[in-house]
């Protein structure tokens, strides 16, 4: 029988997961830098148990990397990668859309007004005029998992949650200015309308080119990530000389 220290210890597991989620999805948190539990206990103030576990459930998610019996890193992220996310994404959407509008009731329809009216009246940018404001991204993503709330099956409902946090990391670190999507709430309206009036194909084709959209000026802002990566490996590689160079693939003559 669960208890009420139990109870407590999940509870702050699961706030635990949800802060180090918020922040890798957020960018806060380099792709492969190591997530060493000390920092993390000091970052958020807490043990190293519910850490410990946290880490663990968001390397289900794929937001996180264990490092054999080293610990836990961030996941890496690549143009490649991004582009067989977006696929995957636009696949299974399509098909919990579709069966969200077979069996949606007038409770999801209200849902959706409701999530489509806190995103339309949220700002986009933060305080500073420049960054995306937190409450924003909730309302987002609250919207977009409204359409799709009504499909009837836990496992579609989860791998839409999980490839949204997924894309939306890729969305924070790619650093893409919102001016560069400036029709982004004109689409949401268009998908939210089609959506309410139950016109499958139609709404099928919006919300994949509202994706697929997006998608092109990440997978360019990422190439031009990794290129500028591959520069300074080979810059440094060349500052460092031959001998350096010589000794990375011959360890062993050191």
């Amino acid at each position: 029988m669960a208890t009420a220290g139990s109870g407590k210890a999940r509870s702050r597991t699961s706030d635990t997961y949800a802060r180090i989620r918020d922040d890798v999805i957020l960018g806060h948190f380099a792709p492969g830098s190591k997530l060493k539990i000390e920092a993390l206990r000091e970052r958020y103030g807490l043990g190293a148990t519910p850490i410990r576990e946290a880490l663990s459930m968001l390397t289900a998610d794929g937001l996180v990397e264990r490092v054999d019996q080293r610990g836990f890193r961030v996941a890496e992220v690549s143009s490649g990668e991004f582009e067989e996310l977006l696929a995957i994404r636009c696949n299974i959407e399509e098909r919990a859309l579709r069966l969200a509008m077979e069996r949606g009731s007038e409770e999801w329809e209200e849902a959706i007004v409701l999530a489509r009216y806190r995103l339309a009246r949220t700002p986009r940018l933060g305080p500073d005029g420049s960054t995306k404001d937190l409450e924003w991204e909730n309302c987002h993503k609250g919207f977009h998992m409204a359409l799709t709330s009504a499909c009837g099956s836990p496992i579609l409902l989860r791998l839409c949650n999980q490839l949204y946090d997924e894309n939306n990391r890729y969305r924070c670190i790619a650093r893409l200015n919102p001016s560069a999507r400036p029709n982004i709430y004109d689409e949401h309206e268009e998908i939210a309308e089609a959506v309410l009036a139950r016109d499958a194909d139609l709404a099928v084709r919006l919300i994949v080119e509202h994706y697929t959209t997006t998608g092109r000026l990440l997978h360019a802002a990422l190439c031009s990530r990794e290129e500028a990566a591959a520069l300074k490996d080979q810059s440094a590689a060349a500052k460092a000389g031959p001998g350096h160079r010589a000794a990375t693939r011959n360890p062993e003559r050191v």
